[in-house]
């Protein structure tokens, strides 16, 4: 990216960057609270696979595709299928955490604009982990589906029941995919280029990715959408306020009365 291609941010107008050392505690306490959260909803899984069970019905009501079309490109050959696995595992994370440090150093309005709304997305998934525990579609049997990464690798999840550190009865909604769309939305925002549509191709890969490798239902791609939709509903980008030239704030001339003794006179007139 170039200055042609991109929004300037230099000026007396520009948006002052947030404290770093603030917004690391405040990015790595709202993760830690996340994690804390994820594990409440733990222990719940005769709930989480009535909840699948439900699920997978309610898909085949709606008429959604079959997951396992998905599936079963992925597993035309191993590489693709470990590919998948691969952009599932190490994806996710960095890429977001890029996404932020490029808008904090470049953009700050942006990244304000985009922390909240990630917080915001992050704060009602956890809610609907809570409340409705769902488990993915590679624990279900009904769905025919594998589970890619533990047959290919690489995994990050372990055996269910002696995973300490991941809740995997959290698929709904998908914050996989929902990262995913505001990261593209947020850079699409963010820049000028001609090239900057080419990020929906993250969200669109991170779609076929989590349906493919069966950790994620359609619905909660849906659910993640949704709940996107509604964060940016409610919290929308700042605008820039208007400048003028040199960055000088715009003022309406002054009218001053003239006095009586700078009134022309007409000469002759009176006398």
């Amino acid at each position: 990216m170039n200055a042609r291609s991109e929004p300037a941010e230099a000026g007396p107008d520009a948006p002052a960057r947030p404290p770093l050392v603030r917004e690391l505690l405040l990015v790595a306490g709202l993760f830690l609270v996340y994690k804390l959260g994820r594990q409440l909803a733990t222990g719940h899984t005769a709930e989480a696979f009535r909840n699948a069970h439900h699920v997978w019905d309610w898909e085949r009501v709606l008429r959604l595709p079959d997951e396992g079309t998905v599936q079963s490109l992925l597993l035309h050959g191993d590489t693709l299928v470990h590919v998948a696995n691969t952009y599932y595992a190490a994806v996710h994370f960095p890429a977001t955490l890029a996404f932020l440090v490029w808008l904090y150093l470049r953009r700050p309005a942006h990244y304000v604009w985009a922390r909240r709304v990630l917080a915001a997305v992050t704060g009602a998934a956890l809610v609907l982990h809570l409340l409705f525990p769902l488990a993915p579609p590679r624990m279900l049997a009904a769905t025919g589906l594998i589970d890619t990464a533990r047959l290919y690798g690489p995994s990050v999840y372990g055996p269910p029941r002696t995973d300490a550190l991941s809740n995997q009865f959290a698929a709904m909604p998908s914050l996989h995919f929902g990262w995913a769309l505001m990261l593209a939305i947020g850079l699409i925002v963010a820049t000028r280029t001609r090239w900057r549509w080419l990020w929906l191709l993250h969200p669109l890969v991170t779609l076929l990715v989590i349906v493919g490798t069966a950790n994620h239902y359609w619905l909660d791609v849906i659910a993640a959408t949704a709940l996107l939709g509604l964060a940016l509903a409610v919290l929308r980008l700042p605008r820039a306020r208007p400048r003028t030239r040199r960055g000088l704030p715009h003022r309406r001339p002054e009218v001053r009365r003239r006095s009586s003794a700078e009134r022309p006179e007409l000469v002759g007139a009176g006398r």
